[in-house]
């Protein structure tokens, strides 16, 4: 699932590139996950228009068009985009193509099927994004604030750190690098939290997310298709040595999403494997 490193890469790989840059031609080859809110039709629309601007908000991305309208992205479990040369032909699971007036293209690809392409005018139209919090990165978010927002959420931490109404553009991978960088267990309840976890909390939301812009910046280049995650030091990594005490790191599968952490690191109540 692309989460706001991830994202926020590709914002800045597509931000100079897309700019002033014309749509030629457009092709929804998956029509389930397109949504113009205008109500024409889609590839229609987007024909002939060229893009303003390109942002990113949470765990959307955010395309401006020179008409005034926004392609709004939100990729969801497996949504990719691919900018570049022309491929010879399309994949199975290309779902909109979108041909440019610089002679690249960038398509949009979900294996699930689970994303969703917005194009309106008024992006408090989009599903959830008019109750996102604010962005987990952002500078106007201090500890202050941070404590104010999370007393609100009495549930687990992991949890609330991938609640998009708390914090946005936080998921799966990066609540566990949190977590486990904050040397806090992952189930534990909010309340349970003292003063100088709550402050390790945030101090580590915006230490990880911070080192992991840094390293895809490095790593990524042109592929913004490609998730790289390999760097991380929990998520993904069952039964490899804690990189900080050694020991295995758990995983515990809970509604079909798997939580990576450390018994040793982030001591709490056992649960089975």
């Amino acid at each position: 699932m692309p989460e706001l490193p991830d994202l926020e890469i590709i914002r800045e790989t597509l931000a100079p590139r897309l700019a002033g840059v014309g749509i030629t031609f457009a092709t929804v080859r998956r029509p389930l996950i397109v949504r113009n809110l205008f109500g024409d039709d889609f590839a229609t629309r987007l024909t002939g228009r060229s893009f303003a601007s390109a942002s990113r908000r949470g765990k959307f991305l955010l395309f401006g068009l020179d008409d005034g309208a926004t392609m709004a992205i939100n990729p969801m479990l497996a949504g990719r985009l691919k900018y570049g040369a022309p491929l010879g032909r399309d994949r199975t699971r290309d779902a909109v193509v979108l041909r440019l007036s610089d002679g690249h293209e960038l398509r949009y690809h979900d294996a699930e099927d689970m994303g969703k392409i917005y194009l309106t005018a008024d992006l408090a139209q989009v599903p959830t994004f008019a109750d996102l919090g604010p962005d987990a990165d952002d500078p106007a978010l201090t500890i202050e604030l941070f404590r104010q927002r999370i007393k609100r959420h009495t549930g687990e931490i992991k949890g609330t750190l991938t609640n998009q109404e708390f914090v946005a553009g936080i998921g799966n991978a990066y609540a566990d690098e949190i977590c486990w960088c904050a040397g806090i267990y992952p189930f534990r309840r909010r309340a349970s939290l003292d003063s100088a976890e709550m402050e390790r909390l945030y101090r580590c939301m915006g230490t990880v997310l911070e080192k992991a812009i840094e390293t895809l910046r490095t790593r990524v280049g042109d592929a913004i298709d490609v998730e790289v995650r390999d760097f991380l030091a929990v998520h993904g990594k069952a039964g490899r040595p804690c990189p900080r005490c050694g020991s295995p790191i758990s995983e515990v599968t809970r509604e079909k999403r798997a939580t990576h952490f450390c018994r040793t690191c982030q001591p709490g109540l056992l649960v089975d494997r």
